[in-house]
């Protein structure tokens, strides 16, 4: 990186400070000399890298506001790129908000100028050369199907949401032939959100949009709008569709603007392209938050959740999908993503160390972890092997090594202060996990026996997970 700042800047880098990349597995720095400055990216995906020098060429053309690539290095794995700063239009509203501003108008302004930025980039850049896009020229009907299954493997298998896999495909090829019903030939940027959208002397630019290809205008305005913690009003949501539609019609004219028919087909098929967007992210929540463990995307499911009850609260698709409608409810109505009035909720897990501690998919750091492996072993005798925590015999068993009391007592005891705190000062989210070798008796029968003695003793809601659930019977 310093040579190549002292290639393109001709003075020595200074100073070299590493700054986040939020989901991308990019690194990026800022580099400083005595004069200069610029933001160094290192990525050793060439194919990416190279798309996003060519949009970033063809677009800067076109006279839209993206930053310069100063110096690229001789394997194409490193770049210096214009340095823009660090307000994006997300941490410019979050900053306000934070502070109690009242950040209605400023929002609604910036998002309406964001809006027509959108608009000049989907048209000035359709004649762009999409053979450069990556990883596809186009958001066709494969591309669809990947962040489908993105959204099945990483967000609907790891959060436990039950599907029929057969039901669902014929849902999702259901779903993909009405999305591509339509003139999918703009400049599709692909994740034109606020993180995406930096504040400059009052001028916005755009970053991040290597992954651009040729789409639907729709999918843009989609992931503008409904981007999870950006957390947009849904009447502003609704005022800024019926926007865009009017800039579109002073721009373009024609029925698809301006008649109330041509608006009503553009607003449906925006609202499937918000589902698919809702879908894909949620995939990338998955991902990145419970696989990558980064704290951020487990942040913003809560925010995903809540946008996908809204939308299917008050949209109907004109085409019939029940299955992935079913799918879309379970995950609406997932307990521990409803909506309450802050009483404390306790998530008590059993899992097997085999599997791994469970992972905290609220961001707070989880919060007990107790092995049970020093209890007595019901699992090493022929008559216990095949039942579990939560049957008689078991259980009798636990009652009869006092030993498993005894340990019980430690637990309930600490629990208590612990949990008493958090009522008193008002803390929402308490994760108790147990964990034993194969997640089948000890863990669970700690688990019921904790769930219950909160559930009786505390004013808190209590959730109940065993893990290997689907090994255990009754």
């Amino acid at each position: 990186m310093e040579e190549l700042f002292l290639r393109w800047a001709g003075e020595p880098c200074v100073n070299s400070v590493q700054i986040s990349a939020n989901g991308s597995n990019r690194q990026y720095f800022r580099l400083e000399g005595a004069t200069k400055h610029c933001i160094a990216a290192r990525n050793n995906d060439v194919a990416e890298n190279e798309a996003f020098f060519y949009f970033a060429t063809e677009m800067k053309k076109r006279g839209i506001n993206v930053p310069e690539v100063y110096a690229v290095n001789d394997d194409r794995t490193l770049y210096l790129q214009e340095d823009l700063g660090n307000t994006t239009l997300y941490t410019y509203l979050t900053s306000r908000k934070t502070n109690g501003v009242d950040i209605t108008v400023p929002m609604q302004d910036m998002y309406k100028s964001a809006i027509d930025n959108l608009i000049e980039i989907q048209d000035k850049c359709k004649d762009v050369d999409f053979s450069h896009s990556y990883p596809a020229p186009a958001f066709d009907r494969q591309a669809i199907q990947w962040d489908l299954n993105y959204f099945k493997y990483y967000f609907l298998r790891l959060f436990h949401v039950p599907f029929d896999e057969h039901l669902l495909e014929n849902d999702f090829s259901t779903f993909i032939n009405y999305l591509l019903d339509d003139d999918c030939n703009y400049f599709m940027y692909r994740d034109f959100q606020s993180r995406n959208i930096m504040i400059v002397d009052d001028k916005l630019f755009f970053i991040d949009f290597q992954g651009a290809r040729r789409g639907a205008a729709e999918y843009d305005l989609a992931s503008l709008l409904f981007s999870s913690k950006s957390d947009v009003p849904d009447s502003m949501r609704q005022q800024l569709l019926e926007y865009y539609m009017n800039k579109r019609a002073e721009r373009n004219g024609g029925d698809k603007w301006s008649s109330e028919e041509g608006r009503n087909r553009f607003r449906c098929k925006y609202y499937g392209y918000v589902l698919a967007r809702m879908m894909q992210a949620m995939g990338a929540y998955g991902y990145r938050g419970i696989i990558e463990k980064k704290e951020h995307f487990i942040k913003s499911i809560p925010f995903a959740v809540r946008n996908l009850r809204s939308i299917i609260d008050n949209v109907k698709l004109p085409i019939e999908i029940p299955h992935l409608e079913s799918v879309w409810k379970a995950i609406a109505d997932m307990e521990e993503y409803k909506e309450r009035d802050d009483k404390l909720i306790v998530s008590v897990f059993s899992f097997s160390y085999r599997k791994g501690i469970p992972f905290d998919k609220y961001g707070n750091g989880g919060g007990f972890v107790f092995d049970c492996r020093s209890l007595p072993n019901p699992g090493l005798y022929d008559e216990y092997k095949n039942l579990n925590g939560k049957d008689k015999p078991v259980i009798d068993f636990f009652l009869s090594h006092p030993e498993t009391e005894k340990y019980l007592s430690y637990v309930k005891g600490l629990l208590e202060e612990v949990v008493t705190s958090y009522i008193e000062k008002g803390y929402t989210r308490l994760m108790v996990n147990f964990g034993c070798t194969g997640g089948r008796h000890r863990s669970v029968y700690c688990a019921e026996q904790v769930a219950k003695y909160l559930g009786d003793n505390f004013d808190c809601t209590v959730n109940l997970y065993h893990l290997e659930q689907g090994k255990l019977q009754g």
